[in-house]
């Protein structure tokens, strides 16, 4: 599936919320949610972004829904947002109107292109995702102090590994100073696999420098399974 043309993005929904997650959770933001990924992850809560055709939208339509709530964060997400070459211009539009933009992202695609100004939160595919060997990681040396990593965790193993992970690469030290110039750290539990409370006390534990991140959105809504 690709776009009419280069001014127009396959849409999978437009709609105002609340942001659920990352660390501007709490939030009105309007999401732009993009049709189309290129993983496969074990838990994915929105098969239908890829499961469904999407419809195609002009960029200046897309512009005339986020002003209808100018005091709103905008996040575009999907799916995997960064497939689709229109989403580059989109992301510079919004800057040019002073928005601030959330860029949610798989991983699995390259940030060089994604404009200075937007907050990346990209995800770090852990084993049980089924998608771990899909990562990226040259993206992490374009991840500044404003962006996020998220780490999406199913069992305790999962957790171990991302650990792992975060020593590994350096992503964070014991000396403050260094840990604010890092971005954000979260850790997210997935539902129905890893209790909440048992992902907080491994953190307390352990004494890592991570945020534990709860999907707000399914407290707020929990019989929805998409935006409305």
């Amino acid at each position: 599936m690709v776009p009419e043309s280069n001014t127009n993005l396959l849409i999978s929904e437009l709609f105002h919320s609340i942001q659920g997650e990352s660390s501007y959770a709490g939030y009105p933001c309007v999401f732009i949610r993009l049709s189309g990924c290129n993983l496969r992850c074990s838990y994915c809560d929105a098969q239908y972004t890829y499961k469904e055709k999407g419809r195609s939208v002009d960029l200046q339509e897309i512009l005339h829904f986020t002003s209808t709530y100018p005091a709103s964060l905008v996040q575009i997400t999907g799916g995997e947002p960064l497939l689709q070459e229109a989403v580059y211009p989109l992301m510079n539009l919004l800057l040019a109107e002073n928005r601030l933009v959330l860029l949610e992202t798989n991983g699995s695609v390259s940030l060089k292109k994604v404009p200075t100004g937007v907050i990346k939160i990209m995800d770090i595919k852990c084993p049980d995702s089924g998608m771990a060997e899909e990562m990226r990681l040259r993206n992490l040396e374009m991840l500044s102090p404003q962006d996020e990593l998220k780490f999406v965790l199913s069992s305790r193993s999962d957790y171990d590994w991302a650990v792992d992970f975060l020593k590994t690469h350096v992503l964070f030290c014991e000396i403050q100073g260094e840990q604010q110039r890092r971005p954000a750290l979260l850790f997210s539990p997935v539902a129905g696999r890893l209790a909440p409370n048992e992902l907080a006390e491994w953190i307390l534990s352990d004494q890592i420098p991570v945020r534990l991140q709860l999907q707000l959105h399914t407290i707020l809504w929990p019989n929805e399974t998409r935006g409305f």
